[in-house]
């Protein structure tokens, strides 16, 4: 499925973890999200990621869905001296019209341009929104170019950065999994010997909870209040990559996906968007060094920032609110853009504090 490299096969795959376990002396380590984060904090590096289990609480930050829109021209004649190609769409109405952008490589410099502010329609369900100039589904994710690195080969680097973009489309663009079902798919490629993980997934989905939350990894939406319009989501983002702890490939994919909702009873024209931006880092380990299955990775952080998916929301779903809801409450919380990219999820999640719901500026 990635770009830069044909896929292998399963065979391949375990022939070559095979011969690196042959070929490396000491035991394999179980892996452990915690070890990692506790180790990466005492060497004070602290723009390393926290461990997903030491992640905390208070900081799973679920935006209420208000709108707090405000042009600014001076700004934005200044945006169209020094960066004309941020201006594309400002006056297009953000509709299907709308040139593609190109996918993503780098962070980008600033977040995307104001919209039109049209209100999205069930045949135009991102109309108004950045998103209407993304690319659908696992085409807005931008992978690298393989290359050998750590343990591995070209053709295995490329053959973990496309089971890493498995993992992303069945975690969360996965049609079964959007309307609620449990995400197995996806369970399947994390390493089943990361047991608190393991012990994390099976809690989220027998009893979902603040500690306990499946939505911190999965995109699921509660069947009986809300649905998809359409089949399309559309999404930005990109994976890279660099060795990691004993030689293992360390992936890491940054992804906003855009929603377009509306309630689940029949007729209902109110489109509302839910956008979830996610940073998941993953280990594809040495099984020579780390106890592992063939085609799995260990999980070693994550990072999870919601609009409108419900303000301090532990049901295990999302559940947005639509306009006709919007007189019920206000978050609190600092003016967040949800389609801004520039900055990195740690600055994000810093900027947020212990606040649990902020107000987005644009849906």
């Amino acid at each position: 499925m990635g770009k830069g490299g044909a896929s292998i096969p399963d065979e391949e795959w375990e022939r070559f973890l095979r011969e690196a376990e042959a070929g490396t002396s000491g035991a394999p380590e179980e892996p452990s999200a915690r070890a990692r984060m506790v180790t990466e904090r005492l060497r004070g590096e602290s723009g390393r990621s926290q461990g997903w289990r030491t992640y905390p609480p208070a900081r799973r930050r679920r935006r209420a869905p208000w709108i707090v829109v405000g042009v600014l021209v001076v700004l934005g004649l200044l945006v169209a001296a020094v960066a004309p190609e941020r201006v594309v769409g400002w006056f297009g109405g953000g509709g299907g019209d709308s040139a593609p952008l190109a996918a993503e490589s780098e962070r980008p410099s600033g977040p995307p341009a104001q919209a039109s502010g049209q209100l999205p329609t069930l045949a135009e369900p991102f109309r108004g929104s950045p998103a209407a100039q993304w690319a659908s589904g696992a085409e807005g994710v931008n992978l690298p170019e393989p290359r050998a690195t750590g343990w591995m080969g070209q053709d295995q680097v490329a053959q973990a950065l496309a089971r890493t973009q498995d993992f992303l489309t069945s975690a969360n663009l996965d049609p079964g999994v959007l309307r609620g079902e449990r995400p197995g798919k996806a369970i399947a490629l994390i390493n089943p010997h990361q047991r608190d993980v393991q012990d994390y997934l099976a809690a989220a989905f027998r009893a979902p909870g603040r500690d306990s939350d499946p939505l911190l990894l999965f995109s699921r939406f509660a069947p009986a209040k809300a649905r998809l319009v359409g089949d399309v989501v559309k999404t930005r983002g990109r994976i890279t990559y660099r060795e990691g702890r004993r030689g293992a490939l360390e992936v890491t994919a940054d992804v906003t996906y855009v929603y377009p909702v509306v309630r689940a009873t029949a007729g209902s024209d109110d489109v509302a968007r839910t956008i979830v931006r996610r940073e998941l880092v993953m280990s594809w380990d040495n099984p020579a060094k780390v106890v592992t299955e063939p085609g799995t990775f260990s999980l070693v952080s994550y990072k999870s920032d919601t609009t409108n998916g419900g303000c301090d929301n532990t049901s295990g779903y999302f559940i947005p609110t639509f306009r006709s809801e919007h007189a019920a409450g206000q978050g609190s919380g600092e003016q967040v853009d949800p389609y801004d990219r520039s900055k990195s999820m740690d600055a994000r999640m810093r900027a947020s504090g212990e606040k649990e719901c902020g107000t987005a500026t644009r849906s």
